[in-house]
């Protein structure tokens, strides 16, 4: 069964370090610096065998080719020349075996085009309890979603709704800790929102202990997170007794909430 554990890199960073206790390899996804990895593996005397890049920007790959360097392990990651040391190119359709639990890839453009996401439905051993995973870069923030840096909100919202569709227990790890910013804004666009503000105070609680509020679920995302709830009239009608609400459709309520996020 796979242990999945953050390490914290910049300032609000987060590298996922996937392990297997018996075999003692491990896997990490988008180490953007190679120090807290490399501190963590020896931690922890594991050995890296694989790594996982959803995206080329620095922060998610600025540490690959130090740690692919020192211990020879295989990269997966989406096709863009800008990123260095991939090993294997995959797309929407290809699978990879992370530890031998298997992960789809999804293409969900829009932060950046090159945007990729692995989702695991569930582990081969049906011995083992376990959730469905996802790990999402920058696309789904827990209450949030990436900035549109390089696509369109058109193609942000497409691939946002691609992750809505994943089972309500999939856990979210995203690649930041940004969520006690982001339920702030959701709580300005949804004021009265009974579930997002259950899920501010469990927040915080959680931050003032130190601890991640990382993974999320796509449950819990749906219910709070305004970036998976273009489609929702309580938004709608939210945005629209703010004389925010300019245009009905999924989309142009998303470019509504994308553009003040901005600015925010």
């Amino acid at each position: 069964m796979l242990t999945i554990q953050p390490v914290a890199a910049f300032t609000d960073n987060y590298i996922w370090l996937l392990h297997d206790p018996d075999s003692r390899e491990a896997y990490v996804v988008d180490p953007g610096d190679a120090a807290p990895v490399e501190e963590r593996l020896q931690e922890l005397g594991l050995t890296l065998t694989g790594i996982l890049i959803t995206h080329h920007h620095f922060d998610h790959v600025g540490g690959l080719n130090a740690l692919k360097q020192a211990h020879e392990c295989t990269v997966y990651g989406p096709d863009n020349s800008a990123i260095s040391g991939i090993d294997h190119i995959v797309r929407a359709g290809d699978s990879v075996t992370v530890l031998g639990r298997e992960f789809d890839i999804l293409e969900v453009p829009g932060h950046t085009l090159d945007h990729i996401a692995y989702f695991s439905a569930s582990s081969s051993d049906s011995s083992v309890a376990d959730h469905p995973l996802l790990f999402c870069g920058d696309t789904l923030f827990a209450g949030g979603c990436g900035r549109v840096f390089e696509g369109t909100f058109p193609m942000m919202l497409a691939s946002l709704e691609s992750l809505a569709q994943l089972p309500g227990n999939t856990e979210v790890y995203c690649a930041h800790e940004y969520t006690l910013a982001n339920l702030a804004f959701a709580q300005a666009v949804e004021p009265d929102n009974e579930a997002l503000a259950t899920r501010v105070s469990d927040a915080k609680q959680t931050r003032q202990q130190n601890q991640p509020t990382v993974p999320s679920t796509i449950e819990l995302e749906q219910a709070t997170n305004p970036f998976l709830r273009a489609r929702s009239e309580q938004l709608r009608e939210a945005l629209r007794r703010q004389g925010r609400l300019e245009q009905e459709t999924a989309e142009g309520v998303f470019a509504t909430v994308r553009g003040w996020k901005d600015n925010f």
